[in-house]
């Protein structure tokens, strides 16, 4: 069995974000590391953050840090990853790809202890760069312009030091003196000898310095630190600061220098009794802002307080470390302060977030003293929340269902962590964010935008058209009927639009009416009785079709006169017509396409010497509905709506007009209506059917996806001073002007919050309800979160009431309602070996909580299914929990249950019983009518009793702890912790489970799922994917052995009498957390869904032809050499992590063909016996058979 690997949705999580102007001198950009994604992000005018370039690097991201040569007007970008090589990237904004300028070797590849890439610093003045490993080895890198003025780099220069692990490393700003780096180190050499040797080894800050002179580096300083000293912040220097390094650790910052004594501060706390209980603050992430004179940081503490640092400084020396309390967000990876003023917050779980600065806290009304012991948190004071760019960082679990009834399954992910947790819903396409909607005097048959002028960036009019009537609408502050346009409202429209620099042209069946800027109308009417049946223009040209099969061509002239330029009659009725844009410096488009009722479509030239002349005929397989012709690419499209439903795109070529390249796909039960939209100010066209589906280019890849919105009727461009860029559509009888909000997203969230993390997922089908298990350690119950909360919401009321009436407001007006404070500041942390879990059922179809079920006396739930015991109507939720669990040194707990519930009317959980068991129910599955439990080591089978679960049969010789459970007929897929996935067998005839089959290789397993009977996919905590299948045979011998023997017979290398063969392995370079065989719309081909922790969504298709493994093979191989992976990574090397891949191909990498120059795609394509066009619509059509 072969499979194709590809992405379905991109990692959400940040790991490492860093801010630079990497485009232009003054861009503000993001460069973020999310796993193996390298993502360019860069906030809009409206102040949306928005993806301009993602890579996939086959690799791992270790670090980031940009990079700017000294006089210097745009940073470089140092990736350190598990390649063994340091690597420096330019991002050219030309053709909007990332540049690689050098590629250094310094070591082996792989995540390793002492080969560096963990850490990198940057000299502030950009001379070196010191890359560093987690232990010992220290590599500093000269960067100088070469008399091209090009980026140089030199060889090494080694900074190790046994027995030293690194915590923390920056560069230091100490002007144009010899670059200084500062690195926080733990030694651990054994000195037997010294006095007050400790086992744990003691942390010191160490500064390396690069002589430049002698070329090399020394050891320049050391000094002891805290033993809780976690991270290290380079204070500005030179003839910005004192220079120096901020030493955070636990409680407390302190200011570091050569030649100067220590300078600390303690880090304010929480006030409260619940906050006394807790440790003190630890910094987890910095971020720095310079303004001209001043300059400060931005400290964030575990709990995601953040903390405005500055220093009171006389010249070189420090005086006092003031420290004040600023605001509290969510807790972060990664923080990035911009100099227009926002601040980007890269969360370590759930949303990231975009703010502005609406204070710096230093004004002498501020609410939290400096240096205060203790602080009230309060909500957004400083900081003005913008955007968030949503994040499903880390699924825990996933279901595919179609429980809100819309006849295409949607995507269940269980994400987030503790308080700020979510289901979140995903479907298939494009969110829309509906700005307004405005009932029509009827049913409108058409909707089209004028602008007042070519230049204009706004719309002036939108213009409806009904059977017998045209409304104008004038766009201004509020949208009103106009009087004045010029457009003839006592008749229908068949197309109204802009027309050279200042005038519109608006058709009517029967004629045509040219209005210019000055309001002077030109009117052109049909001859005899003829009417207008269809019509299309661009900027200079206007064609119209007659009744009776004429076709008429107009044109510009120089003094902006509409003339009519030829006439045609094709002798048949015309079912639609379409004209190609005019490209940029263009006086005329050259083809116009036409539809015909006998279902031809054809291509008519419009130029002068062969004006209205056939050149391209293509023969549709139903009725046309309507045309379109579009620039994307650098290609022009023809796109064809079919009557049935379907869809055409054809290449037309620019010279001779031929048709090429024919896609087809099904886009809805309805005919298909095409237009052309404005989409990231690029060319997109809308199809509308049932569903309506949007065709765009997105960084440098035409991409389909249907938006989900209600169906629209028609649509049109739409630009207001309040909307810059949006679509205006009729739906029935109404106008909505839409938004786009994510351009690139495969999947749109609905969220739906949660109280704790989610640990299960579980479908009551009967109901069609969805049930979540939650649970959360260290964590509080709601009764004990409302009795000792952290911060008090009376306080919190007070406070917003107080900063209310500051801002004038009264004291009735209506408030907007305050975030929950639990969400915001966290929840009580009682300590370890406390536990808070509830059970949940959610109505998906309505978007509400049905019951929800709180577990008391320190019961955690841990497994979760759905069983209907006895092959009934009626499916139970079945529980698997524990008291008092402890975590270490050993897992162990006081008691354990599997509780077994009913769901009274769909909508309420009754306790039928509680059954204790011996240890952790680790993993439940339904089984012939049964329960199959995981206790520990222990499968065991039990069937519904009055009182409690009975015991039916068991198995106790599995080798650690069962994890993961299914189950297909008598055939059971055990999954242990350690050792991988084991085939059991039940025997009803004498009620006994044998394992019969199992792995040669043991693998830490983190979710299974059966594929059939003999074949089980998996996948491991290191990020591999597998697939396993028993011996071919091996089921019809067991099935056909009259004595049961072979299951029976002695084990063979300490396991099971027979092993599974491996059929396929694959790294996907994250782990996986969810496997999921599912069909993600009707009629599609089934695959293999997986969830990984950084929130991405990947797919695992079979194939159904050996020409297409063949053909794909081929194409993976010469992509290994042709496009490389940006980070020196190899591509083979790292799809074989841990086991070499086998029968997968990647399909990520396949789909970086459209990405390569003109020259390379013809190459490959040459080699492969096809052409780029057939290369790029194979690699399309395998991604269509899924969604």
């Amino acid at each position: 069995m072969y499979l194709y690997n590809f992405t379905l949705g991109r990692p959400t999580g940040i790991q490492i974000a860093v801010y630079g102007n990497f485009s232009a001198p003054k861009a503000q950009e993001i460069i973020v590391g999310r796993g193996k994604i390298l993502e360019l992000l860069r906030p809009d005018d409206n102040g949306r953050v928005q993806s301009v370039l993602a890579v996939e690097i086959f690799g791992v991201i270790r670090s980031i840090v940009p990079f700017r040569l000294t006089g210097g007007n745009k940073d470089f970008i140092v990736v350190g990853s598990d390649s063994g090589r340091i690597v420096i990237l330019e991002y050219d904004p030309a053709v909007n790809r990332f540049k690689k300028v050098h590629q250094e070797t310094f070591g082996k590849s792989g995540c390793r202890r002492i080969v560096p890439g963990q850490y990198l610093a940057a000299d502030p003045k950009g001379r070196a760069v010191m890359i560093g490993a987690v232990e010992k080895a220290k590599l500093v890198y000269i960067l100088n312009r070469d008399a091209s003025a090009r980026l140089t780099i030199s060889s090494p220069l080694e900074a190790h030091k046994a027995h030293a692990i690194v915590f923390s490393l920056v560069g230091v700003d100490v002007g144009f003196e010899n670059p200084i780096f500062a690195v926080l180190e733990l030694d651990f050499e054994d000195d037997e000898d010294a006095a007050d040797s400790s086992p744990d080894g003691h942390k010191v800050l160490t500064f390396y310095e690069l002589d430049l002179g002698l070329n090399h580096v020394v050891r320049k300083w050391s000094d002891p630190v805290a033993s809780t000293a976690n991270l290290l912040v380079a204070v500005p220097g030179g003839s910005d600061g004192p220079s120096g390094v901020l030493v955070c650790s636990e409680g407390e910052i302190s200011y570091r220098n050569q030649n100067h004594p220590p300078v600390t501060v303690a880090i304010p706390r929480r006030a409260g009794p619940a906050a006394a209980l807790e440790p003190a603050p630890l910094i987890v992430a910095a971020a720095t802002h310079r303004q001209k004179d001043i300059f400060f940081f931005l400290l964030q503490s575990e709990r995601g307080d953040l903390y405005k640092v500055t220093l009171q400084y006389r010249e070189d020396t420090v005086e006092a470390i003031s420290v004040r309390y600023f605001d509290t967000v969510a807790v972060a990876n990664a923080l990035c302060v911009f100099k227009t003023g926002f601040l980007f917050v890269a969360a370590e779980f759930g949303n990231h977030a975009y703010y502005q600065f609406q204070a710096l806290g230093d004004d002498a009304s501020a609410d939290e003293p400096q240096n205060a012991a203790t602080f009230t948190p309060h909500h957004l004071r400083h900081l003005l929340l913008i955007d968030e760019l949503e994040s499903l960082s880390p699924i825990l679990d996933l279901k595919v269902a179609d429980l809100a009834k819309e006849d295409t399954p949607q995507l269940y992910a269980a994400c987030g962590r503790g308080a700020n947790s979510s289901l979140r819903v995903l479907r298939h396409g494009l969110a829309v964010t509906e700005m307004a909607v405005s009932p029509l005097p009827g049913n409108p048959v058409a909707v089209w935008t004028v602008r007042q002028s070519a230049s204009d960036s706004t719309c002036k009019y939108i213009v409806v058209a009904f059977a017998n009537a045209t409304l104008v609408l004038a766009i201004g502050e509020t949208v009103e009927e106009a009087s004045d346009s010029g457009l003839l409202g006592s008749a229908p429209s068949l197309c109204v639009a802009n027309l050279g620099d200042d005038a519109i042209v608006q058709v009517y069946p029967a004629g045509i009416r040219h209005i210019r800027a000055d309001k002077r109308v030109h009117e052109w009417k049909t001859p005899g009785k003829k009417t207008i049946a269809h019509a299309a223009s661009n900027e200079r040209q206007v064609v119209v079709a007659l009744h009776g099969g004429d076709l008429i061509y107009f044109e510009l002239d120089a003094l902006g006169q509409l003339l009519e330029v030829d006439k045609k009659y094709l002798g048949k009725e015309l079912a639609a017509l379409a004209i190609a844009p005019l490209a940029p410096g263009r006086q005329r488009s050259r083809f116009v396409a036409v539809a015909e009722q006998d279902n031809t479509v054809r291509v008519l030239s419009l130029d002068k010497d062969d004006c209205l002349q056939s050149l391209a005929v293509q023969a549709a397989p139903a009725p046309v509905e309507s045309l379109n012709l579009a620039e994307m690419l650098n290609s022009t499209f023809l796109t064809v709506g079919l009557s049935n439903g379907i869809l055409l795109r054809t290449v037309v070529d620019g010279v001779t007009g031929e048709l090429s390249d024919t896609r087809t796909r099904y886009i809805g039960t309805r005919p298909v209506k095409l237009f052309r939209l404005t989409v990231a100010g690029q060319t997109g066209v809308v199809a509308l059917s049932s569903r309506s589906w949007l065709f765009y280019n997105y960084h440098s890849r035409l991409l389909a996806a249907p938006l989900s919105y209600t169906p629209l009727d028609y649509a049109a461009d739409f630009a207001s001073d309040q909307c810059r860029e949006g679509i205006v559509c009729i739906t029935a009888n109404t106008l909505r002007i839409i938004t786009l909000d994510r351009l690139g997203d495969v999947f749109n969230q609905m969220r739906i919050p949660l109280m704790h993390t989610p640990r299960r997922l579980a479908v009551h089908t009967p109901s069609q309800h969805l049930v979540t298990l939650e649970t959360d350690h260290n964590a509080a119950s709601s009764m004990l979160r409302t009795a000792q909360p952290l911060v008090d919401p009376a306080l919190l009321e007070a406070q917003a009431a107080e900063r209310a009436a500051a801002q004038g407001m009264d004291v009735d007006d209506e408030r907007p309602p305050l975030p929950d404070p639990i969400v915001t500041f966290g929840e009580p942390r009682p300590g370890p070996g406390s536990w808070a879990s509830c059970l949940r059922l959610l109505d998906i179809a309505n978007n509400k909580t049905l019951d929800l079920l709180e577990l008391t006396d320190n019961e955690a739930a841990f497994s979760m299914t759905t069983v209907a015991f006895g092959g009934g109507d009626e499916h139970y939720v079945v529980v698997g929990t524990a008291q008092n669990v402890t975590l270490t040194p050993n897992r162990a707990c006081t008691s354990a249950f599997l509780h077994v519930y009913r769901i009274l009317d769909g909508a309420q959980f009754q306790l039928l019983h509680k059954t204790p068991v011996e240890t952790v129910p680790g993993a439940l599955a339904a089984f012939q009518g049964r329960l199959l439990a995981g206790i520990g080591n222990t499968l065991r089978i039990y069937d519904l009793g009055k009182k409690k679960l009975l015991r039916k049969c068991e198995h106790k010789n599995f080798p650690n702890l069962i994890v993961t459970l299914t189950a297909h007929g008598d055939r059971i897929i055990v999954g242990d912790v350690q050792e991988s996935v084991h085939v059991c067998k039940y025997q009803p005839t004498d009620n006994s489970i044998f394992v019969f089959a199992d792995e040669t290789t043991p693998r830490w397993l983190t979710a299974t799922t059966q594929l059939d009977y003999d074949t089980v996919a998996g996948a491991d905590k290191f990020g591999n994917v597998f697939v396993s299948r028993l011996p071919p045979g091996l089921s019809d011998d067991i099935a056909d052995d009259p004595t049961g023997n072979m299951i029976t017979q002695s084990s063979w290398l300490q396991g099971a009498a027979y092993k599974l063969d491996d059929v396929n392995n694959f790294h996907v370079g994250d782990t996986v957390t969810s496997l999921v065989k599912a069909q993600l719309v009707p009629a599609g081909a089934e695959a293999l869904i997986y969830a990984t922790v950084l929130g991405s969504i990947g797919a695992l298709v079979p194939f159904v032809s050996r020409e297409d493994v063949d053909f794909f093979s081929h194409l993976e191989m010469h992509l290994r050499q042709e496009a490389a992976p940006l980070c020196g990574r190899d591509h083979l090397h790292y799809r074989s992590y841990y086991w070499p891949v086998k029968d997968v191909i990647d399909g990520d990498l396949c789909e970086q063909f459209s990405s390569l120059d003109v020259e390379k795609q013809r190459s490959i394509a040459e080699e492969l016996d096809r052409t780029p066009m057939e290369v790029v619509k194979k690699l399309e059509d395998f991604r269509n058979r899924l969604l």
